[in-house]
């Protein structure tokens, strides 16, 4: 494995009836507070009034940033930068889903820089200070509760770009169970493809000797198949609810990928596809994913080998190896499709007229892929054989 220093600053603050630690934790960062969340569910579920609750009997000053898009556009960031900027904000509250997390952690870099947020997305600059965030999770799915990364969306340019800093971290992040309950089918099924892809992300890579490592990403991803059938079926089971929240956190906090770098192309490839037809993050990468993962099948047939017994429990009695991949591959397409993932992006009524587009955007800076490098014919074929 390759040589790491491991370090994650975020306190995680997980459990039934953690919410109340708002009280101890926002003061530690002042009393202006830029509350920060999505299109109004956490005012369905009572969220909203709890949060505010406690923020009022500590004495915070708050100002809020309501209707955070799916996929945050880069304007809800700007005028969050300058809600920070105009108000004197101290620490920024993010309180919803991963969308929201990632547009709040650009609001806290860009509120400490002269320039545009967006240069941080374009690599033309780096980040060198950042307001303070603390998180309130709704949603099982981008780990962004206890990572550095976020992903942005630019609405005039038509592109999606994932960037990310140790500044970006949260100071602290409240994980209760209780309030992913009301989240909808289709948003839990998203989450948890998103956590998979995640694990996927790291398990193919190039690095030799990381036993342990891939046996934490196995591991993490029979729990899920394991548990996302039942909770599909039982949206409000607070245990099950409970087993994916922390899925998602560890997913992408660093702990799986130690002493290694994984790949990330089909994340880089769901973005191009999501920047021009804005669909579902999660329902992107279960179109795109199999078929990465059957287009780069050749690089080393033996991880895939591993990942069809030890994952999906494919029996490899008088197969070939390939044969075996290729059956755990299918097994990986069936499982999502039997939690109501799509499968093609004619789901999404995407046919082959933007595709030249999406792969230039999807190689904007170049080939890339650590376990296999793309470029954009590589990337055209993936889109094909997803239509």
């Amino acid at each position: 494995m390759d040589n790491f220093v491991f370090h994650n600053p975020t306190r995680l603050i997980f459990g039934k009836g953690q919410l109340e630690a708002l009280r101890n934790e926002v003061p530690a960062y002042g009393k202006k507070v830029l509350l920060v969340y999505g299109g109004g569910s956490i005012k369905r579920s009572g969220l909203y009034d709890q949060v505010m609750s406690l923020l009022r009997e500590i004495g915070a000053e708050v100002t809020e940033l309501a209707g955070v898009e799916p996929n945050p556009r880069l304007s809800t960031v700007h005028r969050g930068v300058e809600l920070c900027k105009s108000n004197g904000i101290e620490l920024v509250l993010a309180v919803g889903g991963g969308s929201v997390l990632d547009c709040a952690k650009a609001i806290a870099v860009g509120a400490k820089y002269d320039g545009d947020m967006w240069d941080f997305a374009e690599r033309k600059a780096v980040p060198k200070d950042a307001l303070p965030l603390g998180t309130v999770l709704t949603m099982a799915a981008t780990g962004s509760e206890m990572n550095g990364n976020s992903v942005i969306s630019n609405e005039v340019t038509k592109e999606k770009l994932g960037w990310g800093s140790k500044l970006a971290y949260p100071a602290f992040s409240i994980l209760d169970p209780q309030f992913t309950v009301t989240l909808p089918k289709d948003q839990t099924v998203y989450g948890m493809v998103d956590i998979m892809s995640h694990v996927f992300e790291h398990y193919f890579h190039p690095t030799p000797n990381t036993l342990l490592q891939d046996e934490f990403c196995e591991g993490l991803l029979r729990t899920v198949i394991e548990t996302a059938p039942k909770l599909v079926q039982d949206l409000e089971n607070y245990d099950l609810r409970e087993t994916i929240l922390l899925c998602g956190t560890l997913a992408l906090n660093g702990v799986l990928n130690m002493g290694l770098s994984g790949d990330w192309a089909t994340h880089n490839i769901e973005h191009a596809v999501s920047a021009v037809y804005d669909i579902p993050h999660g329902g992107g990468l279960a179109i795109l994913f199999p078929n990465w993962m059957k287009y780069n099948l050749k690089h080393d047939v033996a991880r895939f080998k591993r990942l069809a017994i030890n994952v999906f429990h494919v029996d490899p009695a008088g197969k070939s190896d390939e044969a075996v991949a290729l059956e755990g591959i299918e097994a990986l397409r069936s499982f999502w499709n039997s939690i109501g993932a799509p499968s093609r992006l004619a789901d999404y009524d995407i046919d082959d007229s933007q595709l030249e587009v999406m792969a230039d955007k999807a190689v904007r800076f170049g080939p890339f892929g650590n376990f296999a490098v793309l470029d954009k014919q590589d990337v055209l074929e993936i889109y094909r054989m997803s239509l």
